[in-house]
């Protein structure tokens, strides 16, 4: 008789704890950020009863607006056919300050008011500085904390203050932010927050790796071809232009996001997953990348810029056509780049990173490609072509998939290419949530490990700088040099092809 098997379930976790009692106070509280994913975060926390009932919001921004106004704006993006209760409950948590960042009166009377919320909330005198405004605001506003007394720690009150990217512009101006900022804030004070690092797959490469002893020991340059890491947007620029056309992608996107999936993935196991023992390897492993030199910008980066195409059943523009853009714009839209690790684990490995705009697919993606085996045993037999390949999808779909070779049923020995796939979503359930719940509940717990510390912030500057520097010394020969809706500019498949490989196919 057939025994049934049936698919195993997650074990059962102990129900985390619900944070200290704070303030949260939100700069740029009317912005896009605040209403599409910081207020539904908090909300989705508030749901878990992962916030106590000591927790209050306090929403800072320029806008003229009345309590209820700033209430009904900043949840107009959250479920109003369910959970009515919760979410009535969650809106009294709501109050608002209308400021001025630049003018230094604002913070006085931020400062009145969070005393207010102490003795009205009991929140205790702690709280946590989330600074959503224009990147030219991070250093005032830090500065003005500090004068206002507002960033001060003492009788056992903590003071936080989360800082969005971009994270200066270059390698000097991280570093004139960070020295702005620890002259008030002691490192541990500060949250360097990258989004990414809030997605289930991102944080499960810690976990994947370094709890399951069947793939650690093979996470090296013995066994190891190459690694891939794309970063696919279908969007464009969207409504920032502006912004966008003095900063360009290889600005935007690799010192902070694609630099974190890198050290995550390269780096070496902690002795601990306290904050600064992640952190310190991730350090190691973004100061141990090769510097690029003039000749090796030429030879291993790519730029492109996307020109009209299409993407679906919908005709869309070139970037010299947005709003906001120069129709001669020579900014980046798509990079590639050829990145070498110069340590034991590495040697030899080339790491390859591609981001860009209005490309095919949205999608975001690790590939660790296995060499291949020293002798062919099948080389007479008929086979389907196949590597092995290890993928750590991280968006749309969140999961992992291997690929390998096994035997085609039938009389005659074939060798096909199979894979084994696990998704989150069918293992675990689904849940609608932003990816910033849980680095909003680490900052509110003090857990520091998924954010940038200063040191890997200028690490990861320090390997764009080269690029920037001759790009800018040598404008590009020709921009749009890929259709939207592509995969990039040829260039950057000729990037991996003239080594014989190629980069996975995304369907």
């Amino acid at each position: 008789m057939a025994t049934a098997v049936t698919e195993s379930q997650p074990e059962i976790q102990p129900t985390p704890k619900a944070t200290g009692r704070c303030v949260l106070v939100l700069f740029g509280a009317s912005g896009d950020l605040t209403k599409r994913k910081l207020v539904p975060a908090l909300f989705n926390l508030a749901k878990a009863a992962l916030l106590p009932g000591n927790f209050a919001i306090l929403g800072v921004a320029f806008d003229d607006l009345s309590l209820d106004q700033f209430r009904n704006e900043v949840t107009s993006f959250l479920p109003t056919d369910k959970d009515l209760e919760e979410l009535k409950a969650f809106r009294e948590r709501l109050f608002y300050q209308r400021g001025d960042f630049s003018d230094s009166a604002t913070y006085q009377v931020v400062a009145s008011r969070l005393n207010e919320m102490d003795r009205e909330h009991g929140t205790d005198g702690n709280y946590l500085f989330y600074l959503a405004t224009a990147p030219r605001y991070f250093g005032h506003i830090v500065l003005q904390l500090g004068q206002c007394q507002l960033a001060k720690q003492e009788n056992g009150h903590w003071r936080r203050v989360v800082i969005e990217k971009p994270f200066g512009h270059d390698l000097e101006s991280a570093r004139s932010l960070n020295r702005q900022i620890k002259a008030v804030l002691a490192e541990n004070q500060i949250y360097r927050i990258d989004h990414y690092l809030g997605k289930e797959t991102v944080q499960n490469i810690l976990v994947f790796r370094f709890d399951n002893a069947i793939f650690e020991p093979i996470w090296n340059r013995r066994y190891i071809d190459h690694i891939q890491i794309t970063n696919a947007e279908t969007v464009g620029v969207e409504q920032r232009g502006g912004y966008f056309d003095s900063a360009g992608t290889l600005r935007d996107m690799v010192p902070n996001h694609v630099m974190q999936l890198l050290s995550l993935t390269a780096m070496e196991s902690p002795v601990s997953f306290q904050a600064d023992a992640v952190r310190d390897e991730q350090a190691k492993v973004l100061h141990a990348v090769q510097l690029f030199d003039s000749e090796a910008v030429l030879q291993d980066s790519v730029r492109g810029q996307y020109g009209e195409g299409t993407i679906g059943n919908e005709r869309v523009p070139a970037y010299r056509a947005e709003p906001g853009v120069s129709p001669e714009s020579r900014i980046e839209t798509f990079v590639a780049l050829k990145l070498t690790i110069d340590n034991w684990r590495w040697a030899g490995v080339p790491f390859y990173l591609r981001t860009g705009k209005r490309l095919a697919r949205r999608h975001t993606e690790i590939t660790i490609q296995f060499k291949k085996t020293p002798f062919e045993l099948f080389r007479n037999v008929p086979v389907k072509k196949h590597t092995n390949q290890l993928v750590l999808q991280i968006q749309p779909v969140e999961g992992i998939s291997l690929s390998f070779g096994a035997k085609v049923p039938g009389p005659i020995l074939r060798v096909g290419s199979v894979e084994m796939d696990f998704e989150y979503s069918r293992y675990f359930g689904t849940a609608a949530y932003t990816g910033y719940e849980v680095l909003l509940y680490d900052c509110m717990i003090g857990d520091a490990t998924l954010f940038q510390r200063a040191d890997m912030v200028e690490a990861g500057w320090s390997i764009v700088d080269p690029v920037l520097d001759v790009w800018k010394a040598l404008p590009p020969r020709r921009f749009p040099n890929y259709s939207a809706g592509s995969w990039g500019p040829r260039e950057s498949d000729e990037l991996l092809e003239r080594e014989g490989r190629g980069w996975r196919t995304i369907e």
